[in-house]
């Protein structure tokens, strides 16, 4: 009697273990990842030269994009490992923050590929919207494109009247405001209408920027690397679509191995959602000669800057003893 007393326990004890590990093994990683992009960020509003760049005020909107749908999907893996519930209208939000900037990723992928077309052949005239000064009208649109197709998805959806979104919790996750077979298969194929329409405008950009290298002389330096740029964006899409393949891959593990749901579900998530999104602006950044000057210097005046305070305490310790 008393192993079987013990049963429930032990499996309670295993479960609330696992929580523990899976939350210790994300936040380590999302805190690198916030910390990373503080500095990047902390790099473009402390020079100037980098706000006067369309290429670089792109950038730091992929960072701020990319930092809004970490935050968001981090939060949202919390609340379900720690089972949290609360109404679905203080759910909504959390989940629109989280799926916009998840839609707005290829977007911005494909606006700096055309910036990057733009600037090598309308170097002396270029157009209006694509001046630093007006950048923000073309991120105005690729957000108000993210959103608008994201509140048909939620207006086709049938709706529950037995649930009071203001006061009945539930989990916070997606299939609570999206469950219907139809807003399923918009959400398909306005995800692949995205990644195939960026596709699209990458290698446009690439082929036409490799046949402009082959015909000019002069300044190949810069043709040279606004080609290897657009064939980055090419690898950050790549990126991008490991999260489109997630069902997939969840429903392909489950088959043909014994693992728990949740677990499967983790180990998708980290893989296909952490990782991509923690890869993608590192590589863009740090490949960067210019923008990687400068982060090197601000890791090394942090260093400096702590190792004092590390020292002085060290210190002070020594000399109670």
């Amino acid at each position: 009697m008393q192993n079987l007393t013990e049963l429930p326990f032990n499996a309670t004890s295993q479960k609330s273990l696992s929580v523990i590990i899976k939350v210790c093994a994300v936040i380590p990683f999302f805190c690198t990842f916030l910390y990373c992009i503080v500095v990047m960020l902390h790099v473009f509003a402390s020079h100037r030269q980098f706000l006067n760049t369309p290429r670089y005020i792109l950038f730091a909107h992929m960072l701020i994009n990319d930092t809004l749908q970490l935050l968001s999907s981090v939060l949202l893996f919390l609340l379900v490992m720690g089972q949290v519930k609360f109404p679905v209208f203080y759910c909504f939000p959390l989940l629109f923050i989280s799926t916009v900037t998840y839609q707005n990723t290829p977007l911005i992928l494909a606006a700096m590929s055309l910036e990057r077309y733009v600037a090598i052949f309308y170097p002396l005239q270029r157009p209006a919207a694509w001046r630093s000064g007006r950048i923000w009208i073309i991120n105005l649109c690729l957000w108000f494109t993210s959103c608008i197709f994201l509140i048909i998805e939620y207006s086709i959806g049938k709706q529950r009247p037995a649930v009071d979104v203001l006061s009945t919790p539930r989990l916070c996750i997606y299939l609570l405001i999206n469950s219907s077979p139809i807003q399923a298969l918009f959400r398909t194929a306005v995800s692949v209408m995205f990644f195939a329409v960026v596709a699209v405008v990458i290698f446009f950009t690439y082929v036409r920027i490799l046949l402009e290298t082959r015909k000019l002389r002069q300044d190949r330096v810069s043709v040279n690397k606004a080609k290897h740029t657009v064939l980055l964006h090419g690898f950050q899409l790549l990126l991008c679509m490991l999260a489109f393949t997630l069902p997939i891959t969840e429903t392909l593990i489950l088959l043909y191995t014994n693992w728990p749901v949740e677990d499967v579900t983790y180990f998708c998530f980290f893989c296909f959602i952490l990782i991509p999104r923690f890869l993608s602006p590192l590589i863009y950044g740090f490949r960067d000669h210019s923008l990687r000057g400068y982060i090197g210097k601000t890791f090394l005046c942090c260093l400096d800057t702590v190792k004092p305070h590390f020292r002085s305490k060290q210190q002070d310790s020594l000399s109670a003893s």
